[in-house]
């Protein structure tokens, strides 16, 4: 009968490559469009949950208590709809009508791009669109629109509204690092 210490070199051995498969799965970076994007450190790369996904991203609180959601989607030239269109769009994800939404739209120029950001604090209705939603009040949307000639990219965080907005300055670092 082996010892758990002659055993325990071999398990290493062949777990060595199951580990490096899974760094090597949690990339630093990401291209969305004609963007390649910085994923902030302590943010989690999660495999996408839909064809329509083009990156998604897990925001954990210190506690590890609570989660937002942070979804990049391109669908090229011409496609997804216009600022003002998605910028409805992600309002009216929220139980409550607009104009009883926190809500703010702000238009900056970041290098020589346009990004519309959009957020609102509410009772936001998770779910996919056309189907069933959930209603998770104390929520927050925040949301980044980077106009491109290749198509525009889209990239939108919900979750809890204390951690939204203390994940604000590292989403809008990430959104703006490949316009610079």
């Amino acid at each position: 009968m082996r010892s758990i210490t002659s055993v325990l070199p071999l398990t290493i051995i062949f777990l060595a490559p199951a580990l490096a498969t899974f760094a090597a799965e949690t990339p630093a970076t990401f291209k969305v469009g004609e963007f390649t994007f910085k994923r902030p450190e302590k943010w989690e790369w999660v495999e996408v949950t839909s064809s329509m996904r083009k990156a998604q991203l897990k925001v954990a609180s210190a506690d590890k208590k609570q989660n937002a959601e942070v979804i990049f989607f391109h669908f090229g030239q011409g496609g997804g709809g216009g600022v003002k269109a998605n910028v409805d769009r992600w309002l009216g994800q929220f139980q409550e009508p607009k104009d009883k939404l926190k809500s703010k739209v702000e238009e900056v120029t970041v290098g020589k791009r346009k990004v519309t950001y959009v957020q609102a604090e509410g009772t936001y209705k998770s779910g996919m669109p056309g189907g069933p939603t959930t209603p998770q009040p104390n929520s927050s949307l925040l949301g980044a629109i980077i106009e491109s000639d290749a198509g525009d990219v889209f990239a939108r965080m919900t979750g809890p509204t204390a951690l939204v907005k203390a994940s604000t300055e590292d989403f809008k670092k990430m959104v703006e690092g490949p316009l610079k």
